[in-house]
Order: C-alpha cells, then sequence, then structure tokens
C-alpha cells in the first residue's frame, strides 16, 4: 500500500466530491483522554494531503471546543474542504452528564448561529441533526433545517441515528445529503432499515466508529484496566469485563485477514466498511477518527485494500456475536425506534 491520494466519491445525489474516507475530529478534544494539540493539528494536514476532504465535528465535542480548534485549519482550507457540524445534543455547565435532545426551531437557531461563529466561517458545508427527538414533529425539525439552506447558513442537510422511515419522511421535506450512522465489524444495526433507504433516496452514509471506539483495531481486552480515567470507553458496555473478553475473542478471524495481506486488523476492519458501497450500491464515507498522523495514515491506506469474498464471509458472522450493547443507553439511536 502506497501513500497516494485516496480516492473520491459525491456526497448524495448533487454534493462535492470528497474522498471515500473522511476524518472524525471528536478525539482531538475530548471523550478519548488528554490529546496534544500539536500532533493533531498535524493530524488535520496530513489528512488533507492524503486525500481525505469530510471533515466531521460538532457542537457537543468539547461544548463547542472542537469547532473552536477547527476553525484555523478551516480558515486555511475553507475551498479545499467539506465541513460538517451537528446540532441536537443538550449539555449544561452545571451537569457534566447531562444530555438532552433538542429539535425545536428556537434551539436550532441559535445551535447554527454559535456553530458559524466558532468555525469562523459563514457557512457550512454539511449539518447534521445529531439525534432525533421523538416528541417534535420530524417535518417541522426538518423544515426549520432547510430554512438554513435557502438562508445560505447550510448547503447540504445530514441526519445522525435515524431510521429508514424516518430518513424517507426528512427527504420528503427536503433533500438529505448524507445519514451518519454507526456501522462496523461490529455494528449492523443501520442495514435494517436506515441503509436500504439511503440506497433509495442517494443519500451517502456517513459510517462513524467504523473501528468499533478503537476495539476493531485489536488493541482491548478490559478498558477498565487499559485505558485512562478521563476516556469514555470505560463506561461502554463493550469494552468491559466479560464482554470484553468475548468480544476480543471474534477478533481472530480479522487478525488472520490482515497477516494475509500484511495489513492490521484495523485496515481490515475499514476495508469492509469501504466495501459495504459496492454490496449496497451506494457512496458510504466513513469517518474514523485519531490523532496521530501515523494512524491517519494507516487507515486511509485501508481504502486500497480489498477483500475476497471468502475473507468477507469469514467476517459476516462477526456482528451478531458481539457482547453488549454500543451505548449504556440506548434510547436515542434509531434502534430504540424499529
Amino acid at each position: 500500500m502506497t501513500d497516494q491520494k485516496i480516492a473520491t466519491t459525491q456526497l448524495g445525489t448533487d454534493g462535492p466530491q470528497v474522498g471515500v474516507q473522511g476524518l472524525g475530529c471528536m478525539g482531538m478534544s475530548e471523550f478519548y483522554g488528554d490529546t496534544d494539540e500539536a500532533a493533531a493539528r498535524e493530524t488535520l494536514e496530513t489528512a488533507l494531503a492524503a486525500g481525505v476532504t469530510l471533515f466531521d465535528t460538532a457542537d457537543i465535542y468539547g461544548s463547542g471546543a472542537n469547532e473552536t480548534f477547527l476553525a484555523p485549519f478551516v480558515g486555511a482550507h475553507r475551498d479545499e474542504i467539506v465541513l460538517a457540524t451537528k446540532f441536537a445534543i443538550e449539555r449544561r455547565d452545571d451537569d457534566p452528564a447531562y444530555r438532552g435532545v433538542r429539535n425545536d426551531r428556537a434551539y436550532l437557531r441559535r445551535a447554527v448561529e454559535n456553530s458559524l461563529r466558532r468555525l469562523n466561517t459563514d457557512v457550512i458545508d454539511l449539518y447534521y441533526m445529531h439525534r432525533r427527538d421523538p416528541a417534535v414533529p420530524f417535518a417541522e425539525s426538518v423544515g426549520a433545517m432547510a430554512e438554513l439552506v435557502r438562508e445560505g447558513k447550510v448547503r447540504q442537510l445530514g441526519l445522525s441515528e435515524v431510521t429508514g422511515a424516518e430518513l424517507r419522511e426528512a427527504h420528503a421535506v427536503h433533500p438529505i445529503a448524507a445519514l451518519q450512522s454507526e456501522w462496523s465489524l461490529f455494528t449492523r444495526d443501520a442495514e435494517r432499515s436506515a441503509v436500504p433507504a439511503a440506497v433509495e433516496l442517494g443519500v451517502t452514509v456517513v459510517p462513524y466508529s467504523p473501528l468499533g471506539r478503537g476495539f476493531l483495531t485489536g488493541s482491548f481486552t478490559d478498558a477498565g484496566q487499559e485505558l485512562g480515567a478521563g476516556d469514555f470507553r470505560r463506561s461502554q458496555p463493550r469494552f468491559n469485563g466479560d464482554n470484553a473478553r468475548a468480544n476480543a475473542a471474534l477478533l481472530e478471524p480479522v487478525r488472520t485477514i490482515a497477516a494475509a495481506h500484511g495489513a492490521s486488523p484495523a485496515q481490515v476492519a475499514l476495508a469492509w466498511v469501504q466495501q459495504r458501497a459496492q454490496v449496497h450500491g451506494l457512496s458510504v464515507v466513513p469517518i474514523p477518527g485519531t490523532r496521530k498522523s501515523s494512524r491517519l495514515l494507516e487507515n486511509t491506506a485501508a481504502t486500497r485494500l480489498t477483500l475476497t469474498d471468502g475473507e468477507l464471509a469469514l467476517l459476516e458472522p462477526l456482528a451478531d456475536k458481539v457482547a453488549g450493547d454500543r451505548y449504556p443507553d440506548m434510547s436515542n439511536t434509531s434502534s430504540a425506534r424499529e
């Protein structure tokens, strides 16, 4: 595998060409323990040089700090990148653990202005609803998002963690360019209804956590022992106790396939996600997150790794055998509404 630029694909039915792999920037500000800002900024530049053009953040990441962190990079490369951010998850300064979901128009209007200010830009290329609040009529929320497109504050709309029925409902109000869902060798919930709807509507799927929050790298057996106190994965069911040990044992075929290709387990896991584009017949742009340039180049190299039909067959059963839910509380996921 060489260090050449990655291939491109179209974002939605009429959007820009983007690299077939994007970069999730969340961990550069929060959730995975301490970060090295200089190394993270170097990683952003390395990503762009490798052909990564979709950069993903959200207003919740670091309570806005991740958007502020990205602003200088956005300013330096505004015409070269596709900038994605999200609204809908509310945090409170007086309660660090609080996570509320807000889809109402008033909240959206405040959220987009705050994101534009923090990112120091006049337009967001791809604006996602991060989570769905079923108490707010969906057409009302998507209609409010569509107003932002008409006003020139947003170019394209995206949704995260929605069902196929919800995606169709939203698309009828305004074209949806991208669906962001967790999708990996360990998580295939999206394939039940969301992916078929995306195929039907020409929506790009943007898999988040395509490496299972790092578990698919083969680096963990027990998060309680191996991860720092500031790492949110310590609270994730799949990373702890008997679940973690059972899930680590599932990686044996991943390691075997990696050895056959002279690749890493992470590259095999990412190649599997990338090949969902051919399997399902749609545009797929996973957004693995990393803070290190070396990992970034390892990840992008996976876009040039092709797994055989036999290897795909070996990997097919893994998701059904995974122990533990992907979140401690699954109530705000698409799975809870299917």
